[in-house]
């Protein structure tokens, strides 16, 4: 299965000059923990989370973003996004489509499609549905 099947669309971001407080509101509102951070051209250049709002001081998203934020592709297998989280401590990682920022695949999503797939229990091929047949 492809990460452009499960990711969450559209992207709330915000650009690198947005207010600390703006970034608190946005969470906030959206209820989500983290958000990527954009330029001037619309290239993910960072990410702020509930962490970085906590635990480090500045006045715009580019004070306190991580910066160097891993992404993959639309195209990439969730398997191996799965790996990435796991592998990296991350709990994110937004989905381009070249430069372009198009999705985020989290934990919970990757959660969320681990519930709707079961194990036959003859075969033992996973399968989609709400439960066996």
């Amino acid at each position: 299965m492809k990460v452009k099947e499960i990711m969450t669309t559209p992207v709330i971001h915000a650009h690198a000059t947005t207010a600390i407080a703006n970034l608190a509101e946005l969470l906030g509102r959206h209820k989500i923990s983290a958000v990527p951070i954009t330029d001037d051209q619309g290239m993910v250049v960072g990410l702020v989370s509930e962490y970085d709002l906590l635990a480090k001081s500045g006045k715009t998203a580019s004070d306190i973003m991580t910066p160097g934020v891993i992404s993959v592709s639309e195209e990439a297998d969730v398997e191996d996004v799965r790996f990435l989280l796991i592998e990296r401590r991350i709990k994110r990682v937004p989905v381009m489509a070249g430069a372009q920022l198009v999705g985020i695949v989290s934990r919970a999503d990757i959660v969320r499609l681990m519930a709707l797939h079961w194990v036959c229990q003859v075969c033992g091929e996973p399968d989609h549905g709400d439960a066996a047949p």
